[in-house]
């Protein structure tokens, strides 16, 4: 239920006028098939609309409990749960990644020379790195390693030949990680940064250190805990009704349903820490209300404050942005004035975003272009969902951020 804006220093008319907007700008237009929005400041849920269609095809509206594809959105999940781990001490953030996946040891560094011919041995020419990978590289998007749709080296081409995601993994996780150590880094761990399957990583690490099942870890760790209970790696069949279809433009630049091979009907072979999720805006709120809390939710902690502290911080080599060490040509955020922090961007001078904020709010999104954000400053919360790719055709994100901080009419800092 939401409360009165007003009572938690909010604009109930300039909300309302964020409806307005998406509604002609984005639902009625035919860019978008549908969006969600929820707001929750205080701890209250001061704003939540639903607009358009789960599914153009049969006319059904979009619902309050529609579940759908958040990809990206999987790895701040994911980051928490390794942090957890942490905590208790079982690995820390500077244990080098090759003392629990020993086949990294001798990963080296691309200089030249390409994936080889089916059948045959890569000619690959490499130089060792500069020091170990270490957790945090994975964390924080440091390690070297990419995606193979990033399309801008032989490293990337080397993933998309060899199907470097677990979408397409067939011997599980540790089938995945495995082939990566055959395929050189882009670069030294910790002198760049680029957007890649880091966090599928770590979902591995998350499994193989708890001695738990990764997907069986979020289940009993975070979304049990948390109530969560339309977050998961696919989609059962009582639940199938409620899955909103994900789009794309087709080549008459209407909406046309995606073509895919995951099937977020069935249990993944590999599951993706990295972008394998589905979730409604209820669940992702429990989560980011969790997160805004200091890493607790009523009874219910998953953090400690100071470790959550040390996961929004910037942990960019010499506290640079991503404008400075990015090499990635991909990635859910903007780079000027943004750090990253474990798991999740972050900002670090308003004034080069040219976006109204607080310095220390942080977020993420979706391939399917959904995004939440939360600032720690003025106590707020915001969870977005649609389901269209790719993200990055429409600057739906950015006005969002505008208008939603233009709703605030007492801010705290």
């Amino acid at each position: 239920m939401t409360v009165k804006p007003e009572s938690q220093g909010m604009c109930s008319q300039r909300l309302a006028r964020i409806d307005r907007f998406l509604q002609a700008r984005y639902i009625a237009s035919g860019k978008l098939p549908c969006a969600q929005l929820q707001i929750s400041r205080g701890g209250q849920l001061v704003h939540q609309s639903v607009l358009g269609h789960a599914h153009l095809a049969t006319g059904t509206l979009l619902a309050e409990d529609s579940i759908v594809r958040i990809y990206s959105m999987s790895k701040p999940i994911t980051s928490v749960a390794f942090m957890m781990l942490v905590e208790e001490g079982l690995v820390a953030l500077d244990d080098p990644v090759h003392r629990f996946i020993p086949s990294w040891r001798d990963l080296g560094v691309y200089v030249a020379g390409a994936a080889g011919l089916p059948g045959s041995a890569p000619g690959w020419q490499t130089r060792p790195t500069d020091g170990p990978m270490r957790m945090i590289d994975l964390l924080r998007h440091t390690a070297g390693l990419t995606y193979g749709f990033q399309m801008r080296t032989s490293v990337d081409a080397a993933y998309r030949k060899q199907r470097l995601e677990p979408f397409e993994q067939t011997e599980g996780l540790e089938g995945f990680v495995q082939a990566l150590s055959r395929i050189p880094l882009e670069f030294s761990p910790g002198t760049a940064w680029n957007y890649s399957v880091a966090t599928d990583v770590l979902g591995y690490l998350v499994g193989k250190i708890s001695g738990v099942p990764f997907e069986q870890f979020l289940q009993d760790r975070i979304f049990g805990p948390l109530g969560m209970v339309d977050t998961a790696f696919h989609v059962p069949d009582d639940k199938a009704h409620r899955l909103a279809e994900c789009y794309m433009n087709g080549s008459d630049g209407q909406l046309t349903p995606l073509v895919t091979n995951r099937d977020f009907r069935k249990a993944p072979g590999a599951p993706s820490g990295g972008g394998g999720l589905v979730s409604t805006a209820a669940d992702y709120m429990r989560f980011c209300e969790a997160l805004r809390g200091g890493g607790a939710l009523g009874d219910v902690r998953l953090l400690g404050p100071k470790t959550l502290a040390l996961m929004r911080s910037n942990h960019l080599p010499g506290g640079r942005d991503l404008a400075d060490l990015s090499v990635s040509l991909f990635s859910e955020a903007t780079y000027q004035g943004v750090g990253f922090g474990l798991g999740f961007a972050m900002t670090t001078d308003v004034a080069k975003t040219q976006l109204a904020g607080s310095v220390g709010e942080y977020w993420w999104g979706g391939a399917a272009s959904t995004a939440f954000w939360i600032d720690p400053v003025e106590d707020l919360s915001v969870v977005f969902l649609t389901q269209f790719m790719p993200s990055s055709l429409y600057p739906i994100r950015r006005e969002l951020r505008t208008m939603v901080n233009a709703a605030i009419i007492e801010s705290k800092a």
